[in-house]
């Protein structure tokens, strides 16, 4: 039955981290339980585990909805998130291998090349290298406590995140982030690191409010 739990959990994390779930999609029971070949039970067992870590909300006798942030609750997730992110690339500049070096510098690389032949084309392909950055970041902290966090309020951030890169200029700007973050970070400047990833992720008040109206 774990195994099962499992199955359907992975499988609904896979699909918010592929934008094939939004925030505010509905989730229903009976498709995951067809989809998956199990029973009732373990897809329950995934919705109490994603209402746990807050991924998801569960309606009295309608299945579940993916978590949409408020206003309120999008600015408090961010505030801590931004800074997540930040600790993070501090950690990685005291910290990183060099096989985690030679990983971050193939996914910068890759944003770089898309940022270069596709321009702003193609924003859901450069997301899907956005999050392998950020995981390469994360990784290379040395703190796997801090991953765990990370990954789960990105999920609950990722679709706004997500929606950013369709403005004009966003994906090359991106890329130049990564590049700055990756060398500060290989230069084993802390602090650097971390106050350049806290900008990366921040959001002005024009934009926060333009990204909740997009996916509204």
């Amino acid at each position: 039955m774990a195994g099962q739990t499992e199955q359907v959990l992975n499988a609904v994390l896979d699909d918010i981290d592929t934008g094939r779930l939004n925030p505010g999609d509905v989730l229903e029971e009976a498709p995951l339980m067809a989809a998956h070949g199990v029973s009732r039970t373990p897809v329950r067992e995934a919705f109490i585990q994603l209402e746990t870590a807050g991924l998801i909300k569960r309606l009295p006798r309608k299945g579940a909805v993916v978590f949409k942030p408020t206003l309120e609750e999008f600015l408090g997730i961010l505030e801590v998130h931004i800074r997540l992110e930040g600790q993070a690339a501090g950690l990685a500049a005291r910290r990183m291998s060099a096989a985690q070096a030679r990983a971050l510098e193939k996914v910068v690389l890759a944003c770089e090349v898309h940022a270069r032949d596709k321009g702003d084309g193609d924003p859901d392909g450069y997301y899907q290298l956005n999050l392998r950055f950020h995981e390469a970041v994360a990784l290379a902290s040395g703190n796997p406590f801090l991953v765990e966090m990370i990954k789960t309020n990105a999920r609950k951030l990722m679709a706004y995140y997500r929606a950013q890169y369709r403005y004009p200029g966003e994906i090359a700007a991106s890329a130049r982030d990564h590049r700055d973050i990756a060398d500060l970070i290989a230069a084993h400047d802390r602090e650097a690191a971390e106050a350049a990833m806290i900008a990366h992720m921040e959001f002005d008040q024009a934009t926060v409010m333009d990204l909740l109206a997009a996916l509204g």
